[in-house]
Order: structure tokens, then sequence, then C-alpha cells
């Protein structure tokens, strides 16, 4: 469900809406134009990956530009439409290419999808009487500034997830603001994760994962969890989250022009009233402990605007001694795996996840390991 389908959200009217749509294509067409002189050449990579890297930094930059100007009716309503769009692509898209399907589910009361490879379409967690168990689950919580996106929009990257660990991943369609403020998306997360453990998945073979707003809400997930005394999971990645809702390091405006975020991040209808520095929804004010904070992968770009406050978290975690594996990759941007999956530094990343489910997800020796 994307939030435009929720009752309690509102939308703008079918010629807004068009006319939203006409403006968004005309500004990152203007986006597009730009490309040719911002040196697209040059870059950490070879010359196609500078080239891709320039592409798709002008392209989200633009998008994410426009839509911040929007009114939120509006906003819902380009997002339904693209969220339309994905529902006809990614499914057969990723069919081919990673060889992966998706269903639609509700758990703990929660809508969101779930990415499996064709060839474990038997071995998932359901409520049938004859399932049977699952060796790794991620549950993933998608990026968005705790604002935007859905669930169908993350399938393809979902799909890498898949593809390279050999597990299974939900992508749970929690609430989001200006609707539905703090803490609404993490009591949807830990309702998902909690109806996870009820069906039979093993906390030491779940993965909480999460992309910016996505990744910051995975981090506000594991204090819950740990403030209601349940069982944290097996291990938790993290690419380029938003951790720190201060948004007051250096690299916010050094960064601004080279990142593919507005220079104005909005936090503020997330926050609704809560104060950016309450541990609860800034990581690195929280006190982690490795007796309940997982083991933790965590990946961002060099020139990202987040990428401060994601050093200082990173560090907080080193000093109290949880396990970390940090990548930070030289002149890329925000989310950058998920936006540039063909790049190098992102196949760096996917080759560290794989790692990451070896050496802390416990297989399950039951559980008939097909993909």
């Amino acid at each position: 469900m994307v939030m435009a389908d929720r009752p309690e959200v509102n939308t703008a009217s079918a010629p807004v809406t068009a006319l939203t749509v006409m403006g968004l294509a005309e500004s990152m067409l203007n986006g597009l134009a730009r490309v040719p002189f911002r040196r697209p050449w040059q870059g950490p990579g070879g010359l196609l990956d500078n080239l891709g890297q320039s592409v798709t930094r002008q392209v989200i930059r633009s998008f994410m530009g426009f839509s911040m100007g929007l009114p939120i009716e509006e906003f819902r309503s380009m997002e339904k439409i693209l969220d339309d769009i994905c529902r006809v692509v990614m499914p057969p898209f990723i069919g081919i290419t990673d060889d992966v399907e998706i269903t639609g589910d509700t758990i703990g009361g929660v809508p969101g999808i779930w990415c499996r490879a064709k060839a474990s379409s038997d071995a998932y967690v359901d409520d049938s009487d004859d399932k049977q168990s699952i060796g790794a689950t991620i549950l993933y919580l998608h990026g968005g500034g705790y604002i935007g996106t859905s669930p169908i929009m993350y399938a393809a990257f979902a799909a890498s997830l898949v593809k390279v660990t050999g597990h299974e991943v939900f992508i749970a369609d929690y609430r989001m603001a200006p609707e539905f403020p703090f803490p609404a998306g993490v009591l949807d997360a830990a309702d998902v994760y909690k109806g996870l453990l009820e069906r039979g998945v093993a906390s030491q073979h779940l993965v909480v994962a999460g992309d910016s707003g996505g990744g910051g809400l995975a981090t506000s997930l594991i204090s819950y969890l740990h403030s209601k005394s349940l069982p944290v999971p097996a291990a938790l990645a993290l690419f380029s989250p938003e951790v720190d809702l201060d948004l007051d390091h250096p690299s916010i405006m050094e960064n601004a022009q080279l990142d593919i975020l507005p220079w104005n991040v909005p936090v503020t209808p997330y926050l609704h009233g809560v104060q950016p520095n309450d541990e609860r929804v800034s990581a690195i004010h929280a006190a982690p402990n490795p007796e309940w904070f997982p083991p933790t992968f965590v990946c961002w770009g060099a020139d990202e605007m987040f990428r401060d406050g994601i050093r200082e978290f990173a560090d907080g975690l080193r000093a109290a001694g949880v396990p970390i594996h940090a990548m930070e990759e030289y002149g890329m941007f925000h989310v950058f795996p998920i936006l540039m999956p063909w790049a190098e530094a992102s196949k760096r990343v996917f080759r560290e996840l794989h790692d990451l489910a070896g050496r802390h997800v416990t297989p399950d020796p039951e559980a008939e390991q097909t993909h």
C-alpha cells in the first residue's frame, strides 16, 4: 500500500496531479541538460562509471529538489503514479535479471512485499501448518527521509540483496510523515519484527536493514527492542543511514553541491516536536552496548551530506565494542549502492554483505537451502 492509498492521506485532483507530473518531467530534463557542464567524465571510477554517476546524481537531485517544494497532497499523488509504474515494471524486471519473485503479505498488521528467489518458494515463512524454517530473513526498512517512496520502488535493490545473500527480504510498508510522524514508523517496524518472531523466525536468523531514513529507523528499532526486552537481530545492515537529525556537521554544507540530497533536508515533519538530538531518533546520541546492539555493517559515500554524522555513529559503535564493518567509498553520494548497483564501489558493498551473512547470521540446519 502506497501512502496515497491510506484513508487518512489526502491527494490532489487529477488535473493538478497531471500538472505536477509534467513539472517533474520538465525539472528532470533541465537537470539532464546540466550534466555536460559538470565535467561528467571526472570521478572515482572509469569513464562509464563516472558518466553514470553524473547522470544519476543530476536526475535524482532534480527529482528531490522538485518534490520537496510540492504541497503534501501533490507529493502523495505523484508518489502514487510512480508506485503504479513500479508495480508494472519491477516484477518482470527482477524476475528476469535476478530470478526473484514478489509476493504481498501483511505481518503484524503492517503490509509489505516479500522478495524471494524463485527456487526457494517452498522454504519461506508463512502461516501454513507445513511451513519450513528459514535460514535467514532480512527485514528491510526503505528510505525516503521518513516521508516518501514505497516498498515496490525498492524491489530491484531487494532483489540484489536476495541474489547476493541467498536470503529472503521483506520490505515493510511502514507509515510515514507528515501524516504519521514519530513514533509511528518505529512502532510499525517493531510490529513486523515481532510478527516475524511469532511466525517462527528466530532472532538469530534475522537481519534488519535499511537505507537513509529507513537506516535511521532501523537503529531506532534496535533501541526500541532493547527497551522492551525483546531479542535483537543477528545483524544490522545500513546504507547511508540518517542517524543524526541535528544536521549540524560540516559535511551538510561542504557536500551539498556533490550529493543527491536537497540542501534543505526535511526532518521537522517526522520529528513533530521531538528534539533532533533525542536518542530515539538520532542514533549518534544513543549509548550502544555490545550486549544488545547487534554486529553492524554500514556504508556511505565520502561525498554525501550525512558523511560526518555516519562517521561519528560508526566511531561510537566501535568505541562501545560493537562489532562493526564500516565502508566509506571515495567519490560516492547518498545511497549509491541502491542508485548505482553497477558501480565498482557498489559491487564492493555487495561482496561485504555476502560476508556479513556468513559471519553473523546463524544458518538453520533444518532449512532446505535452495538459493
